[in-house]
Protein backbone atom coordinates (compact mmCIF):
# COMPACT_ATOMS: atom_id res chain seq x y z
CA UNK A 1 0.00 0.00 0.00
CA UNK A 2 2.48 2.34 0.78
CA UNK A 3 3.20 2.27 -2.81
CA UNK A 4 0.34 3.94 -3.89
CA UNK A 5 0.89 7.56 -5.07
CA UNK A 6 -2.37 10.00 -3.94
CA UNK A 7 -0.58 12.99 -5.72
CA UNK A 8 -2.48 12.85 -8.50
CA UNK A 9 -5.68 13.32 -6.68
CA UNK A 10 -4.90 15.67 -4.28
CA UNK A 11 -3.14 18.37 -6.74
CA UNK A 12 -5.68 17.90 -9.32
CA UNK A 13 -7.88 21.28 -9.14
CA UNK A 14 -11.27 19.39 -9.66
CA UNK A 15 -10.37 18.50 -5.57
CA UNK A 16 -8.05 20.78 -4.28
CA UNK A 17 -9.51 23.85 -2.41
CA UNK A 18 -7.28 27.06 -3.22
CA UNK A 19 -7.05 29.91 -0.46
CA UNK A 20 -6.93 27.88 2.63
CA UNK A 21 -5.47 30.45 5.55
CA UNK A 22 -3.25 28.96 8.26
CA UNK A 23 -3.02 31.42 10.91
CA UNK A 24 0.18 30.27 13.05
CA UNK A 25 1.09 31.68 16.39
CA UNK A 26 4.53 31.55 17.44
CA UNK A 27 5.49 32.06 21.36
CA UNK A 28 8.98 33.05 22.30
CA UNK A 29 9.36 33.37 25.71
CA UNK A 30 11.82 36.09 26.55
CA UNK A 31 14.57 36.60 29.08
CA UNK A 32 12.28 38.65 31.82
CA UNK A 33 10.04 35.68 31.53
CA UNK A 34 7.34 37.30 29.45
CA UNK A 35 5.94 35.86 26.73
CA UNK A 36 5.49 37.46 22.89
CA UNK A 37 3.46 35.73 20.11
CA UNK A 38 4.56 36.93 16.29
CA UNK A 39 1.44 35.57 14.13
CA UNK A 40 1.43 34.41 10.47
CA UNK A 41 -0.80 34.12 7.93
CA UNK A 42 -0.07 31.55 4.80
CA UNK A 43 -2.41 30.51 2.04
CA UNK A 44 -2.43 26.91 1.16
CA UNK A 45 -4.38 24.64 -1.01
CA UNK A 46 -5.42 20.86 -0.11
CA UNK A 47 -8.43 18.50 -0.38
CA UNK A 48 -11.07 18.97 2.48
CA UNK A 49 -13.71 16.53 3.35
CA UNK A 50 -16.03 16.55 6.36
CA UNK A 51 -14.88 14.36 9.38
CA UNK A 52 -18.65 14.28 11.44
CA UNK A 53 -20.44 17.86 10.12
CA UNK A 54 -21.42 20.02 11.96
CA UNK A 55 -23.85 19.22 14.78
CA UNK A 56 -25.53 21.54 17.68
CA UNK A 57 -24.90 20.24 20.95
CA UNK A 58 -28.00 21.77 23.23
CA UNK A 59 -26.98 22.64 26.90
CA UNK A 60 -28.31 24.19 29.87
CA UNK A 61 -26.42 27.24 29.65
CA UNK A 62 -26.80 27.83 26.08
CA UNK A 63 -26.21 25.60 22.77
CA UNK A 64 -22.62 24.93 21.40
CA UNK A 65 -22.20 24.32 17.40
CA UNK A 66 -19.45 21.49 16.79
CA UNK A 67 -18.02 20.45 14.02
CA UNK A 68 -15.10 19.01 12.68
CA UNK A 69 -13.05 18.67 8.91
CA UNK A 70 -10.35 16.98 7.22
CA UNK A 71 -7.68 18.96 5.02
CA UNK A 72 -5.07 16.25 2.97
CA UNK A 73 -2.44 18.52 2.04
CA UNK A 74 1.49 19.16 1.08
CA UNK A 75 1.57 22.11 3.53
CA UNK A 76 3.19 21.27 6.85
CA UNK A 77 0.54 22.00 9.28
CA UNK A 78 1.29 21.84 13.07
CA UNK A 79 -1.55 20.74 16.52
CA UNK A 80 0.88 22.88 18.92
CA UNK A 81 4.81 22.36 19.74
CA UNK A 82 6.76 23.71 22.47
CA UNK A 83 7.28 27.05 20.55
CA UNK A 84 3.93 27.15 18.75
CA UNK A 85 -0.01 27.18 19.44
CA UNK A 86 -1.70 24.78 17.25
CA UNK A 87 -3.08 26.07 13.74
CA UNK A 88 -5.92 28.03 13.16
CA UNK A 89 -7.27 27.55 9.66
CA UNK A 90 -9.95 29.56 8.11
CA UNK A 91 -12.01 27.99 5.44
CA UNK A 92 -15.61 29.30 3.87
CA UNK A 93 -15.71 32.15 6.58
CA UNK A 94 -15.50 29.43 9.36
CA UNK A 95 -12.16 29.20 12.05
CA UNK A 96 -11.20 25.68 12.92
CA UNK A 97 -8.67 24.95 15.25
CA UNK A 98 -5.72 22.23 14.22
CA UNK A 99 -6.29 18.99 16.93
CA UNK A 100 -4.27 16.11 14.75
CA UNK A 101 -2.08 15.92 12.29
CA UNK A 102 -1.65 12.10 11.02
CA UNK A 103 1.48 11.72 8.74
CA UNK A 104 1.35 10.23 5.37
CA UNK A 105 4.57 11.30 4.28
CA UNK A 106 5.30 7.47 2.53
CA UNK A 107 2.65 7.88 -0.02
CA UNK A 108 3.66 9.15 -3.56
CA UNK A 109 5.56 12.91 -3.16
CA UNK A 110 3.99 12.92 0.66
CA UNK A 111 1.04 14.38 2.28
CA UNK A 112 -0.71 15.29 5.82
CA UNK A 113 -3.96 15.42 7.25
CA UNK A 114 -5.10 17.70 9.84
CA UNK A 115 -8.31 17.05 11.82
CA UNK A 116 -9.37 20.17 12.59
CA UNK A 117 -12.21 21.42 15.11
CA UNK A 118 -14.66 24.34 14.66
CA UNK A 119 -13.24 26.81 16.69
CA UNK A 120 -15.75 28.17 19.20
CA UNK A 121 -17.64 31.63 19.71
CA UNK A 122 -16.57 33.59 21.87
Amino acid sequence: MANLDVSDVLLDPDFMEMGIVCKRTEVIVGNNGRSQETITNTSFSGVVTTNNGIKMDRRADGTLIKGAINIHTQFALIQGDANNKADEITWKGKTYIVTQVLDNLHYGQGFIKAICELKPLG
